[in-house]
């Protein structure tokens, strides 16, 4: 894996999520701020939302649209929910400033964390599906980060509370976090040298036959959609070693081992075989054994302690939805 950097640290990789996106300042202790401001000769005729960009700089346009349609606006003593309404010189605006969703994102909040393992250096996850890892646009709390900052206050200092990787909020399974910038900077360096071992277990649609496949595709974003991966030509480098391990009702079980932390990688490299996961909609999977997220676990994860250098190994078998459908294809155990 490539290492870039943020925070003075490489970035953490992109395990079947969203691209990274840097921690942004600490919201303001202040909830809300009330503003008022005279309209001036130059701004008769000017819409609303511009004079609220004058009166408040540091929100976006949109954001100040928002508070409009929220009620938060007035003119002349009035409730204002157009923001293209006109003003005229003399005429008087209040706004009720409300911080952004964003501001708002990186905060504690208590939740019953699935733990396998802590120690004062690092924390192992079983991530549940359905759980986000980092706030993001649709998604700014609820978050594993959201939990980690309740969990303990040192996460509160660290670059993205201590995520070192990522899973996709529908993918389930093994994570490990540092609780120190000690444990973060050597925990990412061990992932951009490939020497922390992640494998997966998946079912595809469609019968792999043969031994292990080596897929070796760079993958960028999807020029034809921002929501979606690819392999494309200019894309970064990415690799997959796919395993097939067993095949019927029209399926086949997979273990995948990551050898790069792409954004969406095990998705997008089996969808560009012909193969895509089941369940996995945006990749166009089928809902099929009653599972209606992507049929992809984190069973293993591998890697050395930061602090006394012992190799730790760990597994987690897949939550139920997973291991019902992996039932209907293998008689073996997600593994």
């Amino acid at each position: 894996m490539e290492a870039n950097y943020r925070d003075g640290l490489p970035a953490a990789g992109d395990d079947d999520d969203v691209a990274a996106v840097d921690t942004p300042e600490a919201p303001e202790a202040l909830e809300h701020e009330v503003r008022d401001h005279v309209a001036s000769a130059a701004e008769h005729g000017v819409r609303l939302d511009k004079t609220l960009v004058l009166m408040a700089p540091e929100f976006s346009r949109s954001h100040l649209q928002g508070l409009v349609a929220d009620g938060l606006v007035q003119v002349d003593g009035c409730t204002e929910h157009s923001s293209s309404r006109r003003l005229r010189a003399g005429c008087r605006v209040r706004v009720e400033l409300r911080p952004t969703a964003e501001s708002l994102a990186f905060r504690p909040e208590a939740m019953a964390l699935p733990i396998v393992h802590e120690d004062d250096q690092v924390l192992v996850i079983d991530k549940p599906a359905g759980l986000v890892v980092h706030p993001a646009s649709g998604n700014w709390s609820g978050t594993l980060l959201n939990g980690l900052l309740a969990h303990h206050a040192a996460a509160a200092s660290l670059p993205r509370a201590g995520i070192v990787h990522r899973l996709d909020k529908d993918t389930s399974g093994l994570m490990v976090v540092g609780k120190t910038l000690e444990a973060v900077t050597v925990l990412v360096r061990a992932i951009a040298a490939r020497e922390v071992r992640r494998v997966y277990v998946a079912l595809a649609h469609g019968e792999l036959a043969g031994g292990e496949r080596w897929i070796d595709a760079p993958i960028g974003r999807d020029p034809g959609s921002r929501l979606r991966m690819a392999v494309i030509a200019a894309g970064r480098p990415a690799q997959t070693a796919v395993q097939p391990l067993a095949t019927r009702a029209g399926c086949t079980a997979l273990r995948c081992r990551l050898h790069t932390g792409r954004t969406h990688q095990i998705r997008v490299h089996l969808a560009s075989i012909g193969h895509p996961l089941v369940g996995d909609a945006l990749y166009g999977g089928r809902e099929l054994f009653g599972l209606r997220r992507q049929a992809l676990h984190a069973v293993s994860l591998g890697f050395e302690h930061p602090a006394s250098r012992r190799r730790l190994e760990f597994r987690a078998p897949p939550p139920p939805d997973f291991g019902r459908a992996w039932r209907e294809v293998s008689d073996e155990p997600a593994q």
